[in-house]
């Protein structure tokens, strides 16, 4: 098992330093210089104040060498200030991250709490109307975009009925229901796509997992269809889903790019729009390394949790 982690975490840092050459280049491919936008109109025809810019922050050096001067910051914690606000990029970021977290972890939970049970029920019922029910959910979580289910969503429980908030945020150490208030409609939208992939996983492990031999064992013992469903099915499929969950990661912090711009939440998703638009390069860089980070750390711990499902991983970690 050790030999099969110590391989999982070279892995995830050459990956890492791989990241950080695409994320800098990708950023710097962008369109448009962030010196001009400082400057502003009038001082967009000011060479010399141009120049005194990019001298400034480094955009006058060749990219080998600001990448270098960046990652070498990077490493010691330190992400740079932020071309348009001056202020540090660690201090922004650690600002807007606890609230897409906050998100994140509720749209998971949505996501699992209504994926994995019609995943199941559809399994157990192939062929019958819950099955057709459930894949017909599916497709349609799959096909409806994010930003149409909140506008709808909006319509309907902040406008018309009244009974949740339509933007906005409010921190939970403020008042925690209110937090839940504005979060339920912002996670509802990004769970909703979430759940149709682990329900049609979770359909598909379990039909699989019904037809083993230790199924039929399971059953001819006399043991009730929920032990048999449950703690025999459901318990092997997860091996699947716990994989899927892992990949998803992305999905999650693309769609809160989308889904914060509807609900005007203050995270991640708007911190990276607003640098975007204003070609803050030392934001930009940190949010999306940092997604990078993110991605990278939790499919390894997903690779780790695999290991404690899948006594084989174990075996063939441990003897390699």
């Amino acid at each position: 098992m050790t030999a099969y982690l110590l391989r999982r975490a070279g892995g995830a840092i050459v990956t890492l330093l791989l990241a950080s050459v695409v994320v800098f280049l990708g950023v710097h491919a962008l369109p448009g210089d962030p010196a001009l936008a400082l400057a502003g109109q009038e001082g967009a025809r000011d060479p010399e104040l141009l120049a005194a810019i990019r001298e400034r922050y480094g955009l006058d050096e060749p990219l080998p060498v600001q990448f270098f001067a960046w990652l070498s910051q990077v490493v010691q914690g330190d992400f740079g200030q932020s071309i348009r606000t001056s202020l540090p990029v660690v201090d922004m970021v650690a600002e807007r991250v606890p609230v897409t977290l906050q998100l994140a972890a509720w749209s998971l939970v949505i996501a699992i709490l209504v994926g994995i049970p019609i995943g199941v029920i559809a399994a157990i019922r192939q062929g019958k109307w819950p099955d057709h029910v459930g894949n017909a959910l599916t497709i349609s979580g799959l096909s409806v975009p994010n930003f149409w289910v909140g506008l709808i969503l909006i319509t309907v429980f902040a406008v018309n009925f009244g009974v949740l908030p339509a933007s906005g945020f409010v921190a939970f150490t403020e008042d925690p229901v209110e937090n839940l208030r504005h979060l339920i409609l912002p996670a509802v939208v990004l769970g909703i796509g979430l759940s149709a992939v682990i329900m049609r996983q979770t359909r598909s492990s379990m039909v699989q997992t019904m037809s083993e031999d230790f199924i039929r064992t399971a059953q001819a013992k006399g043991l009730s269809e929920w032990s048999v469903v449950v703690r025999h099915g459901l318990r092997n499929s997860l091996l699947t889903v716990t994989t899927i969950l892992g990949l998803q990661l992305g999905v999650l912090i693309a769609g809160s790019v989308v889904t914060e711009q509807i609900f005007l939440i203050p995270g991640f998703g708007k911190l990276i729009i607003d640098a975007v638009a204003t070609r803050d390069y030392p934001v930009i860089q940190a949010v999306a390394l940092l997604s990078a980070v993110a991605y990278i750390v939790v499919n390894f711990l997903v690779d780790v949790l695999y290991t404690v499902l899948n006594p084989r991983v174990r075996l063939e970690g441990g003897a390699a």
